[in-house]
């Protein structure tokens, strides 16, 4: 499974959105999908599931306002 699949996964479980709906560029926030909470667990999802510290610097909209963003972070911060 993609790290890309890994995420839409864990977005569609935790918000009980059906995993149809959510696309490489669905806007997250503006969709209503996430909120400042569920950002948080996804963060918490990132930093368990493959060993990135999001530090306060990295709480960007840019960073997490879709799929392609959060794989992009991810990518940059495991280096």
């Amino acid at each position: 499974m993609s790290m890309m699949e890994e995420i839409k996964g864990y977005i569609a479980e935790t918000t009980f959105t059906d995993p149809t709906q959510i696309k490489e560029e669905t806007m997250l926030f503006e969709e209503g999908i996430f909120d400042s909470m569920g950002l948080l667990n996804l963060i918490a999802f990132l930093e368990e599931q493959f060993g990135v510290k999001t530090e306060d610097t990295d709480l960007m909209e840019e960073n997490f306002q879709n799929l392609k963003a959060i794989e992009a972070y991810v990518t940059r911060k495991k280096g």
